[in-house]
């Protein structure tokens, strides 16, 4: 079951009147995986009697429905493993579905894999027009499309050299060039953004941009980059364990997306028995940062967190830090003697402002601490949160638009005071 309801058909959905040209209608997909394999006719009739199949089911995708219009840049997002790339082949008409059905109305044009129905004994100029009729185009449609595959990828002078001699870089911008320079009505993208050097991702974002402008052009990108979901996107779904758990507006999606990248990312680790976990021991077992408020704030929100520790000594402080994933650095640190606590087992309940910041991914670690018996002034660490114990949070705030900057506009600004000019 999908961990998250959809909703219904929105007002200005039921109301947009362009054509629907991809409709996925409660699409499922199994694979089987063998475990034990009959070596002979007996044997197979043993395991037959005993119910023994020989293969678990996997199940990828289990009811999956969406719709397309023409003009869309519709990003499908998901951890490794969602199924997300078995549903652009089955987009593509690469698997068959065990259960639903998908319907393309329109030239669609793949590029899933890297190379496929490429010959590296063929020149370049060989392979586009073995690619292109492998997409179903023919040769006089190639031949309107060649100039500008060429082009795209930049390789005038190295059509009729055979693939084999390219560079792997070389490879990829043909393949690619290929791929959405093709005249099709829908273009099928899986993790293409980060092709070819830095000179060719900024012609492949104009490319993208452009399209975007193309009400006759529709785009499927499946990425882990909620950037390019946000930039490029006019819709999106969010894919776990082959349910969509959230579709509709991209920045709700690519927020759900962050969100749930947290949660998993904050799963506590199970040590054995009679051990603590990394960074603990008999002095502090137990040291963790608890998320109270969602883990996907806006700027506006105070993010509200609790701290669990278990401390079989004599008073103690703990430190607190905050680590800016996305861009380096620690912004805040509470230094070593702010926050004192006392033996036993406690809960503190904090909170913290966030309209300082511009959006980002931030860690709360932490250190436990007891003074320093040659120094007042210093403590010395006795225990510390690990990867699994401290919290991960995001800040998303749409009012943000320079995500570079750790401080926001509202936090901090720099004023021209005055301009002298030379006479």
């Amino acid at each position: 079951m999908a961990e998250v309801a959809m909703t219904e058909k929105t007002q200005e959905e039921t109301s947009d009147e362009r054509p629907v040209v991809l409709k996925v209608d409660h699409v499922a997909k199994m694979f089987r995986l063998p475990t034990e394999q009959a070596t002979g006719l007996k044997m197979a009739f043993l395991n037959w009697t005993k119910g023994i199949k020989g293969y678990t089911e996997q199940h990828v995708l289990r009811d999956i429905n969406f719709e397309v219009r023409q003009g869309d840049f519709f990003g499908i997002v998901g951890r490794n493993g969602s199924g997300k790339s078995t549903l652009l082949k089955i987009i593509s008409q690469i698997y068959t579905p065990e259960q639903g059905s998908v319907t393309v109305k329109g030239k669609l044009v793949p590029f899933i894999e890297l190379g496929v129905g490429f010959n590296p004994e063929l020149t370049g100029r060989e392979n586009v027009y073995l690619n292109g009729a492998l997409l179903g185009f023919t040769r006089a449609e190639i031949d309107a499309m060649y100039d500008d595959i060429v082009e795209f990828a930049e390789l005038e002078d190295f059509m009729d050299q055979k693939l084999k001699n390219y560079s792997s870089g070389m490879q990829v911008r043909l393949a690619f060039s290929v791929a959405i320079k093709a005249q099709g009505d829908i273009l099928v993208l899986d993790e293409v953004l980060a092709v070819g050097d830095e000179a060719f991702q900024r012609k492949c974002d104009d490319f993208f941009t452009k399209v975007k402008k193309d009400p006759t052009k529709t785009v499927i990108l499946v990425t882990h980059s909620m950037d390019a979901v946000k930039r490029y996107c006019n819709k999106a779904i969010l894919i776990k364990d082959g349910n969509i758990i959230a579709s509709g507006d991209k920045d709700a999606v690519a927020d759900q997306y962050t969100l749930e990248n947290i949660r998993t990312d904050q799963k506590h680790s199970h040590p054995k028995k009679n051990e603590h976990p990394e960074g603990l021991n008999d002095r502090v077992p137990i040291f963790r940062f608890i998320p109270v408020s969602s883990t996907v704030a806006n700027c506006s929100d105070t993010f509200k967190f609790d701290i669990e520790y278990e401390y079989n000594n004599d008073d103690g402080y703990i430190a607190i830090a905050m680590n800016d994933i996305k861009r380096g650095g620690i912004p805040y640190d509470s230094g070593q003697k702010n926050l004192k606590v006392q033996r036993g087992h406690h809960i503190l309940h904090m909170e913290m402002p966030l309209s300082l910041f511009n959006n980002g991914e931030f860690r709360l670690v932490g250190s436990f601490r007891t003074e320093n018996l040659e120094d007042d002034k210093r403590t010395d660490m006795i225990a510390y949160t690990n990867d699994d114990n401290s919290l991960l949070f995001a800040v998303r705030d749409k009012a943000n638009t320079r995500d570079y900057a750790l401080l926001n506009d509202h936090a901090m600004q720099m004023r021209l005071i005055s301009y002298d000019s030379e006479k």
